[in-house]
């Protein structure tokens, strides 16, 4: 589905509050750009806070200093101005304070959930879904201005939440809904009816609170999301110039003031709020303050009364978003793995991730980006993430497990985890990486203070945890000494803490290589994370599983797409494993489709990392230096072949007009591949030997054309033999006529005669063939008379590789040569299947000339197979529908060897007269140019792209509703069949359907049950079912009076109940020039 059209912003600024993150976020916010989650035109900025605790307003007016000063630069100025605010659209993101159960902070969180419309396959963090929430939900209408959204928090917003902008102006919040009990430890909105904000409580009381309380009994949170608008923002800006409001910003700082700090809320916006007084504003303290900062208090209330100066006229109103949901993600275990897993699920939620005994993950828990082999048991409640684990492992209910690899799953081996947070950290400590771990119960508090004596274990002492003038009244867990973060003597592991779970534990070896161990607290551990390193091992172990992906779904032949997956592995720069794997794959296979598939793949990856350059990906595939993978290929040795693709490619990867080459011949392979499938449709030819017709005796093969009214595309390998094929096709004369045929007699001369053309000789291109050499082209579909030298080798007539000549080939066999000539009265590119219905009257002339017979069965898989020999490839409908008389389904099954079973419809008494006197044709005078379309066709179905599969399934489905309606004889029924029958084909080749026939169809809708072009689409013929009967010269009249459809043409159509006709005729009918 298109995603709604979002904000298009100009900047997108991150803020952080250590600096050595600036540059890791900056890249994040680069790569979601890369993923087309952000516009590509927006600037981008991961900004440090001025000081850490600077607070949610400083950090604003710090970001929002930032990005006035780069759009000035932009737009031309050495100074900073605030003109560049009025054609901007703004978004902060704050990254907020640091979070106990993700060392890259809330904001990068990664949530149980997947985009699988998204062009990119990723992981989904918080981030992620407030990007998307501001962009295409929150923003979408808001005039230019500045959006603040903080991190901390989950949030959810429906598609259209109902704001309007019609004259606003000042600040807006918006509110979420939450109940009265929640309130109580977050803030709540007061509003008058018309949404202009009183007050902002923070904790208030349980009266403030009541006061807040709307008619559906809920009160407006504090949602952490604000905008303002481009005066707001101006007056805001200002301040960055005067003390003490200049220190929440890098200028301030570094010119020396001290530093402020300021809460978005509790300071920028209460000024704002209409009920609060200036006196209440100066005296009130934000929460970020704390309690112990009274000293600067004096210094806040200097800055409080220039913000009152500059906002005070402002008027702040609230949006509240009723169907919305707001949750601070809190520093509590239990309620963070709520919000991480759902409770009354019927199974264990699985999100990029390879799970080998998926069994054993009990309801409710869940699992992300995880890689786990062997018997790895995850309790109710449970949450692992970012985990490479090999059983057999038993984490029980209420655990939170993340940052392990296989190498620390020997420490989780024969023990039972329970109610822990268990997590792995990268760190870097004095320039050293290193690997530290933290272990904490779900249930602890993490504000608590421990009573005396009361440590994690009964061999821990305090003086182990805190130093000696640490009062008691300050032992809490954030500042515990309790995690190891270097041995001096080896490696830690998970082992160093779950030794405390034991409570057998004697304080014997483990205690002493804890006590051993240079430790820090959780507090003094936060500056020391390598958040650079964290967000490369979970890049590297989501492609890692990824990886396992590929693998499991091309060789258990998923209806998956792996475009996502593609895109993400080139637009992150790791394309070669993923190649590497394809190739395993591919090599390894032992069905052709899946090696087929594996290889379009290949061809897909290429295309990606050429990057939209280098041409179009359909093209030619003959190139010499691709020769030898190919030959290894066509004499079945997949393994070689795909070793010497491999080769071949790394060639072709240094510049985009390259890779698309190598991208068409993997897709040449694939076709190598599929043409062998295809070949097993052989199994099902036979011919019966009989009289051969004396020389020069001719004999004719006539047929009608074909016009699909259901199902094209499900036969066309590998769809056919992959998906299953069903496909109505109706056998129709033309203007009374079977436009189609050929004829074969044998001749003295040892030599082939071709004639493709009219029946008109004058019109015919002739042919001679007098050695095998002038048949070596018969697989170059549009070199002359490819076809019937095709034709010639699949009837065995010729043995184009034999070390006999060909003459003496014809003289052993035959006594002699022979002459073939082909016509259809068919403008080229009709889309009444011409091609391919020629091919079996060739086929079936020339066996019959042979002194052989062969069914239309066996005849509609010698097509197959000649068409394969001819390498245009191709389904089998166009010669189910003209060899096969009247009405019927051919159906192929999800199998090879490749057979098609055809099916009559029994049709009402006479309906085919009612049905005839309904069915027109109209030429479109446009040629169907459709050489690519079936490459494109089969590259998003070997893409396996969810709207192309679900469509391939579609067709077979209609096939068999289109067939009801022509048993029942209901013309309105079959004319919505062809409707939605033109609309499928649409979307499985977009691009099929011309302007002016678009034109043509709009006219003509009135007066027709339903229409479609012929075939794939492009041009040729366009097919109705008329409301009236015997409408042509009616019809003809209303397109008279449209302007600009060129040459068309009306042709009366008629159900042929006859199909394939073979006749001999006397030696004394030949009337055919003699060839030179």
């Amino acid at each position: 589905m298109e995603q709604p059209k979002g904000v298009d912003w100009t900047v997108i600024i991150l803020t952080c509050q250590y600096k050595d993150s600036v540059q890791v976020f900056q890249r994040e916010l680069e790569v979601r750009q890369k993923r087309e989650q952000i516009p590509a035109g927006t600037l981008l900025l991961a900004v440090e806070d001025p000081e850490k605790r600077v607070g949610s307003g400083g950090a604003t007016l710090n970001a929002l200093l930032v990005a006035a000063e780069h759009l000035s630069a932009r737009a031309g100025f050495t100074v900073v101005t605030s003109d560049v605010l009025h054609s901007a659209w703004i978004l902060i993101l704050h990254m907020g304070r640091d979070f106990p159960f993700d060392d890259c902070g809330r904001a990068f969180t990664c949530l149980p959930m997947e985009n699988p419309e998204g062009p990119v396959e990723a992981l989904v963090c918080n981030l992620d879904c407030l990007l998307d929430i501001m962009t295409y939900r929150l923003g979408p209408g808001s005039p230019p201005g500045v959006w603040v959204c903080s991190t901390d928090m989950l949030l959810s917003v429906p598609a259209n939440p109902g704001i309007s902008w019609d004259s606003f102006r000042g600040a807006r919040v918006i509110a979420l809904p939450g109940s009265p009990a929640y309130a109580q430890n977050h803030g709540v909105y007061l509003t008058d009816p018309q949404g202009l904000v009183l007050d902002i409580y923070y904790q208030g009381t349980e009266a403030e609170i009541q006061r807040c309380v709307r008619p559906d009994g809920r009160v407006p949170l504090v949602s952490g999301v604000v905008f303002f608008s481009v005066e707001t923002a101006e007056r805001l800006l200002a301040t960055h110039v005067s003390p003490p409001l200049d220190a929440c910003t890098y200028l301030g700082l570094d010119s020396g003031a001290r530093p402020v700090q300021l809460s978005l809320f509790f300071d920028i916006l209460h000024c704002m709020a209409e009920n609060v007084t200036r006196e209440d504003f100066l005296v009130g303290r934000p929460p970020e303050l704390g309690q112990g900062d009274a000293d600067v208090a004096g210094y806040l209330q200097s800055a409080r009364a220039q913000l009152w100066r500059e906002l005070r006229d402002q008027p702040l109103t609230m949006a509240y978003v009723s169907s919305g949901s707001y949750s601070y993600m809190t520093s509590s275990a239990s309620e963070f793995l709520l919000s991480l897993t759902l409770p009354g699920a019927p199974g264990a939620q699985i999100v990029h991730s390879q799970v080998e005994e998926q069994q054993l993950l009990a309801a409710g828990s869940s699992v992300v980006s995880c890689l786990l082999e062997g018997p790895v048991r995850l309790g109710p409640g449970s949450v692992l993430q970012h985990c490479h684990l090999r059983g057999p492992i038993h984490i029980g209910a209420g655990c939170l497990v993340t940052g392990l690899d296989a190498a620390h799953s020997k420490a989780l081996h024969g023990r039972e985890l329970r109610d822990l947070v268990l997590q792995g950290h990268h760190t870097r400590l004095h320039g050293s990486l290193g690997h530290a771990f933290t272990l904490v119960g779900r249930l602890d508090n993490w504000s608590f203070c421990f009573p005396p004596g009361n440590v994690p274990s009964p061999h821990i002492r305090a003086w182990d945890l805190w130093d000696p003038d640490t009062l008691p009244a300050e032992y809490c867990l954030p500042s515990a000494r309790l995690f190891p973060v270097l041995h001096p003597s080896r490696e830690l592991g998970p082992q160093d803490l779950l030794w405390m779970l034991d409570h057998q534990e004697d304080g014997g070896e483990a205690l002493r290589a804890w006590r051993a161990s240079w430790r820090l607290s959780w507090e003094q551990l936060q500056p020391c994370l390598d958040r650079a390193a964290t967000l490369a091992s979970r890049r590297d172990l989501f492609f890692r599983q990824a990886l396992h992906k590929a693998r499991h779904v091309l060789e258990a032949q998923q209806d998956l797409s792996l475009r996502p997956l593609i895109w993400a592995a080139v637009r992150e720069g790791c394309p070669r494993p993923l190649l590497a794997t394809l190739d395993q794959v591919a090599a390894g296979a032992g069905d052709p489709g899946v090696a087929a598939r594996a290889l379009a793949c290949v061809a897909d990856v290429l295309g990606c990392m050429a990057e939209g350059r280098g041409g179009l990906r359909s093209g030619p595939a003959a190139n010499p230096e691709w020769m030898r993978p190919f030959s290894y290929l066509e004499c079945g040795d997949l393994a070689a072949g795909v070793e010497a693709l491999a080769q071949e490619r790394d060639k072709w990867l240094s510049r985009p007009a390259l890779l698309v080459r190598a991208a068409r011949h993997y897709e040449g392979a694939g076709q190598i591949l599929i043409r062998q499938a295809v070949m097993s449709a052989q199994h099902f030819v036979s011919t019966e030997q009989v009289e051969l017709p004396g020389p020069g005796q001719w004999v004719v093969a006539e047929c009608p054309a074909r016009v699909d009214f259901s199902g094209g595309w499900s036969d066309t390998p590998p769809l056919a033999y992959e998906l299953g094929g069903a496909v109505l096709g109706l056998a129709v004369r033309v203007d009374g006529r079977r436009p189609i045929g050929a004829r074969a007699r044998r001749i003295p001369e040892p030599e082939l005669w071709l004639a493709v053309g009219p029946r008109q000789d004058e019109m015919t291109v002739k042919i001679v063939c007098r050695c095998l050499a002038d048949l070596r082209d018969y697989c170059q579909p549009h070199a002359p008379g490819a076809l019937l030298k095709a034709a010639f080798i699949c009837a065995g007539i010729v043995h184009v590789h034999s070390e006999l000549q060909l003459s003496e080939q014809l003289l052993r066999t035959f006594g002699g040569g022979f002459e073939l000539h082909t016509w259809s009265e068919l403008p080229h590119g009709s889309g009444l299947g011409t091609s391919s219905i020629l091919a079996g009257t060739a086929l079936a002339a020339l066996q019959r000339a042979a002194g052989r017979v062969v069914g239309t069965e066996a005849l509609i898989h010698a097509v197959l197979h000649l068409e394969q020999v001819l390498t245009t490839g191709g389904g089998w409908q166009d010669q189910v529908g003209g060899l096969m008389p009247g009405i019927k389904v051919g159906r192929s099954r999800a199998q090879l060897p490749l057979k098609v079973e055809v099916e009559e419809v029994t049709v009402p008494e006479g309906f085919v007269q009612k049905l005839n006197d309904h069915l027109l044709l109209v030429y479109t005078g446009k040629t169907r140019l459709a050489r690519n379309l079936l490459q494109d066709v089969l590259r998003s179905w070997y893409a396996r792209l969810p709207a192309v599969v679900q469509n391939a399934h579609s067709l077979v489905r209609q096939t068999e509703e289109c067939a009801e309606g022509f048993r029942q004889g209901s013309l309105p029924l079959l004319g919505q069949c062809l409707t939605s029958y033109w609309e499928q084909k649409k979307l499985m080749a977009p691009g099929c359907e011309p302007l002016t026939v678009r034109r043509m169809m709009d006219v003509l809708a009135p007066h027709v049950h339903g229409q479609s072009l012929a075939g794939a689409g492009g041009g040729g013929f366009l097919y109705l079912l008329t409301k009236e009967p015997q409408q042509k010269e009616a019809l003809e009249a209303v397109l008279a009076k449209t302007e600009g459809l060129g040459n068309y043409s009306i042709h009366l159509v008629e159900v042929d109940t006859q199909g394939l006709s073979l006749k001999l005729l006397g030696t004394e009918a030949s009337t055919c020039c003699p060839f030179p």
